[in-house]
Parts: C-alpha cells; structure tokens; sequence
C-alpha cells in the first residue's frame, strides 16, 4: 500500500506598517504636541489661575480628539478634514474640470493628459536585444518608467509545487530591486475587459487553409461570430521607475543616458520575470503604450483600435493626442469621454495568513464592470534604509508595550510581529513598501452603484479593506494605469510628517 504524504498548504502573511514613536494612539508630533500642551496648562495655571488653565486643557482635549478619533480605515479627524478642504478647493478654482482638443481650454489645441500625467514626455528606444520600449519621463519628480507587458500563465490546473516556486521567485524578485541602482518604484496592472474579437480573427484569418473542408470553415466561421460573446480580455504590465540621478557621479541625466542604461538592464529585468510566472515578459514599444493610454480614458476607442488590427492597420497614435477631450473629477467618481470610473485604495492589508489564491476573484473578469484595473504599487528600500526601517519599527513597537502598565492584545502582537520583520531583514530580505488600487469602468453612469458594489463584495473575498480616493479620483485613475506615477512625490506634505501626527 502506498502511503501520500498529506502537505498543509503554504501560507503567507505578517505584512506590516511601520509605527512612529508616539503614546498611545499617537505618532511622534501627536506626542510633541501633548507634551507641549500640558506645559502650556501648567503657565496657563500659574499666570491665569484656574479658567485659563482650563481653557487651554479644553482646547487641548479637541486637538488631541482630532488626531486620536479614527475611522474604521484608520484616518483621523484632521486627514479626513485636509481632504474636503482640498476637494472644496479644486472645484473653486475649476481645477476638476478639463476640457482639451482644438476647441478645449488648452491653448496648444491637444489631447495632452491632465493631471499628474500632464507634463509628461515620451520617447523611444531599443535594448540591446533589439526590442522597442517606452520611455517616460515626468519633469516634477525626474522620473523615468519603462513598461514591460507580461503574459501570465495562470493557475488553472497547476500543482501547488509550481504556485509556490512561481510566489517565490517572485519574493526574490521584489527583493532584488531593492538592490537594483536607481530604481524607485514598480507597479503591476492586471486589467480585464470584455474580448471585441479583433484578435480571434486575426489569427484565424493568419492561419485558416482556403482549400479546407466547407464545414471546418463554417464552424471556424461560427466561432469568430460567438466565441468573443461574454468573454474577457486579461492583461498584465509591470512598470519600473528609475530616479534620472546616477548613482556614481550624483549628477542628473538625460533622456539619452537613461535610454543607454536601461537598454543594457531591460534584459535582465525581462528574464527575472520569466521565472515568476509572468510569461514571456517583453518591453512595450511606444506605439503600444499609446494605444493602453487612448483606451483606458475612452473605451470605446479599443473597439476601433482592435479593428484597425484586424485589417493590418495601425493607427499612429501620439502621445500629446491621447489624453480625454472631456474629464471631470467628482469626489467619489471620475467622468472621461463618454465613460465613468471609480478608484479605490488599500488602506488595511489582510490581517492573520492568507493563501497564494487570495486576490484571484479581485484579479479575475466580471461580467457586471466593463473594465476593470488592480494595480499593485511597490516601492523597494535598499539594505541599508531595509535595516533602519526594521530597528526602528522594533523600538517604536518595544516602546508602546513597556510605556503602559497593561499593554492591550494588539500592541503585544505588533511587538512580536515587528521582532519577525527585523530578524528576516538580518537575515538578507529587504523591506517593500506596497499599496493596491483598484479602478473599475462602466460606460452608463447608471450601472455605477452596481459596480459599486461588485468591488465591495470582491474586497471581502480578497480580505482587503479598500476606500474610494474621495476627492483626488482623477489622480488615483492616472496612478492605476502603467505610467511609473509615484504619488508620495506628487504630495505637498511629505509622507513622513502625515504618518506621525
């Protein structure tokens, strides 16, 4: 008799947000300015008597309730107040409208991007394999992003084994770019939409014998007629951002260095993913991403792209022309040409252990949203900021458990869960900094709560809490699509200063 060994599926977790040094509830400046407060109650008492002191303790009190009140997806009273402000802000001045083309409000007469994207560049180059890429560079954060479009393979009838090497090699992919010089982010779009059946008869029209039987003919006839009904289209990019400074000289370059560098890395990089599951991985030209950019803001465009392939024509697209004539952003959608969409943002990563499995019904068509785009945002640390980040969260976390006489469950568990995260990074791995966005479309404004919620229910079974970007969806639309878009760089207030307050 032959015995099987029974093997637990592999389980994957303790993904952690680094806390600042703070009491309680409180980051660093939240601290400063409890401390700074008391000492004012204790002047106040002493030149003022006791109504002062009071006055100046009750004011206390409603800012410390400002910062320390959260809601469910951890934001306090003074973020959730900065944003309507901002969002009140935009529509005074009209920046949420915009309106481009000959007869637009733009005075160069194009359909240049709007927002974040507005001023950015595109060129052209070859690595040295030959192969065309993009190359995009945005002037406010010297950026520049390069595209590789992946052809994932998929897990359908797939043995566990091969998941679990295609999730590791993927780790140590991600844990490589820390490594990799000059490289600031990296982000992964899967889009799925419906399937317009351009490309089924292309391939039937390329490889179909004239001389076969009439009945083979009939039915490759009837497939091209209804095969394309109800199905869907999956696509995958990974965009690599790379910061124009050189890491030997510290000095900026060009456009032309930085097309020489990556055209010698551009190799590596595509061969690194090959093993992750990500398919043939290859640049995409710039003609294609044009092409990715026209359809995202006006869906119906696909349609006749999709078209002019299928007769073997290709329609020469520029990147100053495929940005949406019209685009207005509201708070909780954005309306483009002819469509609507809606972003939301991962403010709480799956608690506990998950299974590779995890985000596949997220990730997959569905039949109730037109177009639907998860992007993963990723921005690597190097060995040496991996190792500051990861003594510093173990201290702030040591130091919330000890500051109370009875620490709570939480503070406990984020104490171990922060001692794990320090000895793996002793032990070689770098720390990722990662975020997801979630942007779905639908062409009638009508079915928007329907795909509402369809995502809200997708987010359960994804064990992801999402929030829709309220009153910055037309950047959060930009940020979704594979253009190497970095948000914290795009923020008046530094990252680091909203995380301690």
């Amino acid at each position: 008799m032959t015995l099987t060994e029974h093997r637990a599926p592999r389980t994957y977790g303790n993904w952690r947000k680094p806390q600042t040094a703070g009491l309680g509830q409180l980051g660093m400046i939240g601290t400063g300015i409890l401390l700074a407060g008391l000492i004012g109650v204790i002047v106040a008492m002493m030149f003022g008597g006791l109504m002062a002191a009071g006055a100046v303790a009750a004011a206390l009190v409603v800012v410390l309730a400002v910062l320390v009140v959260r809601d469910r997806h951890g934001r306090n009273g003074l973020q959730r107040m900065g944003e309507a402000a901002g969002g009140r802000l935009a529509r005074a001045r009209g920046a949420h409208l915009y309106r481009s083309g000959p007869l637009g409000n733009t005075p160069w007469g194009t359909y240049q991007l709007p927002g974040l994207a507005a001023a950015s560049q595109l060129s052209e180059w070859e690595d040295s394999q030959r192969r065309k890429f993009a190359l995009i560079f945005v002037p406010q954060t010297k950026h520049y992003t390069v595209v590789l479009a992946a052809d994932p393979d998929g897990a359908s009838l797939v043995d566990p084994e091969q998941i679990d090497s295609w999730v590791a090699h993927w780790g140590g992919w991600l844990n490589a770019l820390g490594s990799e010089p000059g490289l600031v982010a990296a982000t992964v779009t899967i889009e799925t939409a419906p399937d317009t059946g351009g490309r089924l008869r292309r391939e039937v029209a390329l490889n179909a014998d004239p001389n076969a039987p009439e009945v083979a003919q009939a039915m490759l006839r009837e497939v091209i007629d209804c095969y394309p009904s109800g199905s869907a289209t999956v696509r995958a990019w990974v965009a690599l951002t790379f910061t124009d400074t050189s890491p030997s000289a510290r000095r900026r370059r060009d456009a032309a260095e930085m097309g020489r560098d990556l055209a010698a890395r551009l190799p590596g990089l595509t061969r690194g993913l090959s093993a992750t599951g990500a398919g043939a991985a290859r640049p995409v030209s710039a003609q294609e991403l044009c092409e990715m950019v026209r359809t995202a803001y006006d869906p119906d465009a696909g349609r006749l792209l999709d078209a002019a392939r299928a007769t073997g024509e290709v329609a020469e697209l520029e990147w100053d022309n495929v940005g949406p004539s019209f685009a207005q952003a509201n708070r909780d959608h954005y309306l483009h040409d002819g469509a609507v969409s809606v972003t939301w943002s991962m403010t709480s990563a799956p608690r506990g252990v998950v299974q590779s499995t995890v985000l596949s019904r997220l990730l997959a068509p569905n039949a109730e949203l037109d177009r639907k785009r998860v992007t993963l945002l990723y921005r690597p640390f190097d060995p040496a900021r991996s190792a500051r980040i990861a003594e510093q969260d173990k201290r702030n976390a040591d130091f919330k458990v000890v500051s109370s006489k009875r620490p709570s469950a939480r503070a406990i568990a984020a104490a171990r869960s922060a001692a794990a995260t320090a000895e793996e990074e002793a032990r070689g791995s770098n720390l990722v900094n990662f975020g997801l966005l979630v942007t779905v479309t639908v062409r009638d404004q009508d079915r928007l709560p329907e795909a509402v919620a369809a995502v809200d229910n997708l987010s359960g079974t994804a064990r992801l809490m999402l929030r829709p970007v309220f009153g910055s969806q037309d950047s959060a639309f930009a940020a979704a699509l594979p253009l190497g878009l970095v948000l914290p760089s795009h923020l008046k207030v530094p990252a680091e200063i909203r995380e301690s307050l």
